[in-house]
């Protein structure tokens, strides 16, 4: 059964991954590269700093960072447990695999912390932006499922890497946000 998932697995891989063009390459690598997110965080901490003050933004900024950190920890933690190869680094699909940027990453793929942090921020900032701005969780969510395909796109990671990570990522986004509510209550913020 396990095999047959896999297999299932690579083979939707195979799909998605051999759906892009060159046309289209340099949009994905803007979209799965960390440093093209910044922006959208100093935009989100600007919006709640409006939205809650200094003394709470900050608190946000620390909930964040310990967000973040969980998620990459745990997606190591996964990555070298279950030592699953990325499909770029897999001899079996050697060849098939449109590998767009220049290096394929680390050995091993399970769970994609691309997917898992965007997701966590996603869901996180959602929830503390959502009574002010109405669209903010599409708009978020939609930001974030782009970023978990592009790992897709660029051939660095399954389907299966990448759906794990979202559901991690957005666990832990819910998570830390109603820990942030309670260390605010707690502070009296």
């Amino acid at each position: 059964m396990l095999e047959e998932l896999i297999q299932y697995d690579t083979n939707i891989f195979l799909y998605l991954n051999n759906l892009g063009t060159d046309a289209w390459d340099g949009f994905w690598l803007f979209v799965t590269n960390k440093v093209s997110s910044i922006p959208l965080y100093i935009v989100l901490l600007v919006l709640a700093y409006k939205q809650v003050g200094l003394k709470k933004t900050l608190l946000i900024l620390v909930s964040v960072g310990v967000l973040i950190g969980a998620t990459d920890q745990l997606a190591n933690f996964f990555k070298y447990g279950v030592a699953r190869l990325r499909p770029c680094h897999n001899p079996d699909i050697d060849g098939l695999v449109r590998l767009v940027k220049s290096s394929c990453g680390g050995k091993y793929g399970y769970f994609s912390a691309h997917a898992a942090n965007s997701f966590a921020m996603a869901i996180f900032f959602g929830n503390v932006l959502h009574s002010k701005f109405k669209y903010i969780k599409i708009l978020l969510l939609t930001w974030a499922a782009f970023v978990a395909y592009s790992r897709i796109y660029i051939g660095v990671h399954y389907t299966l890497d990448v759906a794990t990570g979202i559901v991690i990522g957005s666990f832990l986004g819910f998570v830390f946000y109603k820990l942030m509510l309670l260390m605010a209550t707690k502070l009296k913020l």
